[in-house]
């Protein structure tokens, strides 16, 4: 038998999920039954499946330790560069700049460096982030942007933290503006692009359809020219939907695709004039909370910007800085 308290990370999670968590050999026939035959108890009572645990229960599991996670002599995130562009950071948020090339979540090929793994490394290496302490709670992102897109991305060092923000960006409270520059001069300075936007998982690949289908989801995007020159053009981007691809796909549907895009765009002609980086960036972020954020009010009103992004440095320069998103 093992005794857990639950912590304010695990607070408001349901008895199932937490199970699940701490023992993630045990098969969910097992799980229920153990629930139902009192082999799992909370505070020394039988409790129902979807009962919703509070800070300071006692969780007591009747479980085989076959079940329970062996400890690990070595956190995988341990593994990870440590290097980590920090933008903000309070108790409760980490605010990072991803360089581009640097995955935000494992995938199939590479586990081991990104930039999930970073924050968490980082935060272990402050104190801030202790495993042997946690029942169930990692560090983790809040948003995410493509491996070849660089810029804003949030993490949350609490539950409450992760809650709250996934909850603001899905009510759009808070805003996200994008920096790119695209093969030619739009013909609106500033446009409000409308479609529906299907995903090809086995291409990895998203297209746009005129007619909403049953695997299409509505995409809105908001773009104003900042300014043009050599047959480019640098664009300020309010992404109002987030899905895979968005911003790539949308604007090379109206025949502007993103400078360096290897996916949507002209890749041989733009390394042949000496980009073959993706010319995208998540610029900007705003907290625009209109309603209750709880422990994370004291970031309403507040905005965040890089101090650079190198294309449009290059290519424009600095100009876009005093930009009013509003």
């Amino acid at each position: 038998m093992k005794s857990f308290t639950v912590t304010k990370n695990d607070a408001s999670k349901r008895l199932d999920k937490f199970i699940a968590q701490i023992c993630p050999a045990l098969p969910s026939s097992l799980l229920f039954k153990y629930i139902r035959t009192k082999r799992i108890k909370v505070n020394g009572k039988r409790a129902e499946i979807s009962l919703r645990l509070q800070e300071g229960d006692t969780v007591d599991a009747y479980i085989a330790d076959e079940f329970f996670t062996p400890v690990q002599p070595k956190y995988d995130f341990l593994s990870a560069p440590a290097a980590l562009d920090v933008l903000y950071e309070d108790e409760n948020i980490l605010l990072v700049n991803k360089k581009q090339g640097l995955l935000v979540h494992p995938d199939r090929n590479e586990y081991g460096d990104t930039l999930i793994a970073r924050i968490q490394r980082y935060l272990y290496e402050k104190g801030e982030y202790l495993p042997d302490r946690e029942n169930s709670f990692r560090p983790a992102l809040a948003n995410r942007i493509d491996r070849n897109t660089c810029g804003i991305v949030m993490a949350a060092k609490n539950a409450e933290a992760l809650r709250i923000l996934c909850e603001k960006i899905k009510t759009r409270e808070i805003k996200k503006r994008y920096l790119a520059v695209v093969h030619g001069v739009p013909e609106r300075k500033t446009a409000l692009l409308e479609g529906y936007l299907e995903k090809n998982e086995e291409k990895n690949k998203v297209f746009l359809r005129r007619h909403k289908t049953e695997d299409a989801r509505t995409i809105q995007t908001r773009y104003t020219v900042l300014a043009s020159k050599n047959g480019l053009s640098l664009l300020a981007i309010d992404l109002l939907t987030g899905r895979t691809h968005q911003i790539r796909a949308h604007m090379a549907s109206i025949g502007h695709p993103l400078l360096g895009d290897g996916k949507y765009g002209k890749l041989a002609q733009d390394k042949k004039a000496g980009f073959d980086k993706q010319a995208l960036c998540s610029y900007c972020l705003r907290f625009a909370f209109q309603s209750d954020a709880g422990l994370l009010n004291y970031l309403n009103g507040k905005e965040y910007r890089l101090d650079r992004v190198w294309f449009a440095d290059q290519l424009f320069g600095e100009g876009y800085r005093s930009f009013n998103f509003d």
